[in-house]
């Protein structure tokens, strides 16, 4: 197998991890965060932060690492183009998905307390779930417009 195959199948694989993966965990974070029941959300809360370290994160370094080597492999300028564009979206998925990450961490913590005292879930809890949701909108725009871009490859 040539590195050129290895690091497109590489790129593609975490992509599909990466959206795969981020698709799931929002639409189950959200469902469970509707239903109201205290424990499984808990539940739910500390699988996402889970799953986002296990599957999201080395998806975003393998996207970054195995984009940049096929760029130079193929002789496409980062800083020109469809790639220029590509690399920008996927820096403003990232500066969308960093805060979310943190905001699973600190809901995780208060659904835990909830959990654990037999309370509802704070205002807090529910302020950090609303920019949770609206931090994914961009995010999830931003990758679907990279797809777009790596399929087309717009002059």
């Amino acid at each position: 197998m040539s590195s050129y195959v290895a690091l497109k199948t590489l790129h593609i694989v975490s992509s599909t991890i990466l959206f795969g993966t981020g698709l799931g965990i929002a639409f189950f974070k959200w469902s469970i965060d509707r239903s109201g029941n205290i424990t499984a959300i808990r539940v739910v809360s500390e699988r996402v932060v889970l799953a986002d370290w296990l599957f999201t994160t080395p998806a975003v370094i393998i996207q970054a690492v195995t984009g940049i080597a096929l760029a130079n492999l193929l002789g496409f300028p980062l800083t020109q183009g469809w790639v220029m564009q590509a690399v920008a979206l996927y820096c403003l998925a990232g500066a969308c998905w960093i805060p979310v990450v943190v905001l699973q961490i600190r809901m995780r913590e208060l659904a835990r307390a909830a959990d654990r005292d037999g309370a509802a879930l704070s205002e807090q809890y529910w302020r950090y779930a609303r920019i949770w949701f609206w931090l994914g909108m961009p995010a999830f725009a931003a990758v679907l417009l990279v797809f777009w871009l790596m399929v087309t490859k717009p002059s």
